[in-house]
């Protein structure tokens, strides 16, 4: 079987604690970055660009800071769209103020705006815990939108509340704006995407990861081994609403060009919510999983019925798609909690064994 690690001999721990000891595992990733990176954009179209990749690569930027934060930390949020509101509400205040700053720093700014915020509202935490904290984070959603929505000064006095990228270039090429291209959108999504998971998944296997999976765990315990609460918590909400943050930024700068505060509603968040449970809570690969899974499912859902001949109305059509939302949650909740990153996981293990039965 191709999947065997027989005679691949590790004789440093930096090898042996590699994010993908198996070479057959660095080949396959090395693989999908080619794909990824090279085949795509020569085969697929602009509409596959613009209404499937690029929205799926940015949602698994969202889920990806969301599971850090509820997946690993073990911290409820119901949130994220009001983080993700804050980075790009950030990214056009900073990008008017300043037209001719870098706009990867921009991006990178608005996280940080997003982080300090994050920060405040993860104060809580300290206290609270559970459903309780997720009503906290809950009253973040309403309240960031609503200041959002009522201050003018957000939104700089437009008269129709709307937020829109202005055109923004990086090395010379368009990269924001109506006339933008989208291959070019799509390469900057998805190096976002590359590079902040590589980051996401080295820094879970560290200290820091360690730290806040022992507070999910069991807090007291992780405390009464020197772990510290406020620093550990806070550091996750820090970290998640960056994520957040640069996700809601490239949500309005490189995808939908122009916004009010209603694409940033509880609906959003809910939604990466359900890409984190699906695709696997405590899994940087579940949350891309989990992003691809929502982002395909209603578009398999539209057109494969006529394609076998049977045509649906668009409202019943919607309906359907919910239904099998609430289905496939309850499914994970009960078969498999930890989602198809783990049905992945098991799929290896039995490769790696192989004929032999466990």
């Amino acid at each position: 079987m191709f999947y065997r690690e027989a005679g691949q001999f590790k004789t440093t721990y930096e090898t042996d604690q590699g994010v993908f000891p198996i070479i057959q595992d660095r080949w396959f990733l090395g693989l999908i970055l080619v794909v990824a990176f090279v085949v795509i954009p020569m085969i697929a179209n602009e509409y596959w660009m613009q209404a499937i990749l690029i929205p799926l690569f940015i949602y698994a930027l969202a889920a990806i800071g969301l599971n850090i934060l509820t997946g690993y930390a073990g911290q409820v949020s119901l949130g994220t769209g009001a983080f993700m509101a804050i980075g790009a509400y950030a990214t056009y205040k900073i990008c008017t103020a300043f037209p001719d700053l870098n706009i990867v720093v921009i991006f990178a700014m608005s996280g940080l705006f997003s982080a300090g915020v994050g920060i405040i509202f993860g104060i809580p935490s300290l206290r609270i815990k559970g459903f309780y904290l997720a009503v906290a984070t809950l009253a973040a959603q309403f309240f960031i939108l609503w200041l959002f929505n009522k201050v003018g000064w957000f939104y700089n006095d437009n008269p129709s509340g709307t937020i829109t990228a202005p055109p923004r270039e990086l090395f010379g090429i368009l990269i924001t704006g109506p006339e933008a291209k989208a291959t070019t959108r799509y390469y900057v999504v998805l190096s976002f995407l590359v590079v902040f998971a590589i980051a996401a998944k080295n820094l879970v296997r560290g200290r820091i990861g360690r730290s806040w999976m022992a507070i999910r765990d069991m807090d007291i315990a992780a405390e009464i081994i020197g772990i510290e609460p406020l620093k550990t918590k806070l550091l996750a909400f820090a970290i998640s609403s960056f994520y957040c943050g640069v996700a809601g930024a490239l949500y309005i700068f490189v995808w939908l060009g122009s916004a009010e505060t209603e694409a940033f509603d509880i609906f959003l968040s809910f939604q990466i919510m359900f890409m984190i449970i699906i695709g696997g809570l405590g899994s940087i690969m579940g949350s891309i999983l989990g992003a691809a899974f929502i982002t395909l499912l209603p578009i398999f859902l539209t057109n494969f019925p006529p394609m076998i001949g049977i045509h649906i109305a668009t409202d019943l059509s919607k309906h359907i798609e919910e239904i099998v939302f609430g289905v496939l949650i309850v499914f994970f909740l009960i078969v498999e909690p930890h989602g198809l990153a783990r049905m992945w996981q098991i799929v290896k293990e039995k490769l790696r064994q192989w004929p032999f039965p466990y």
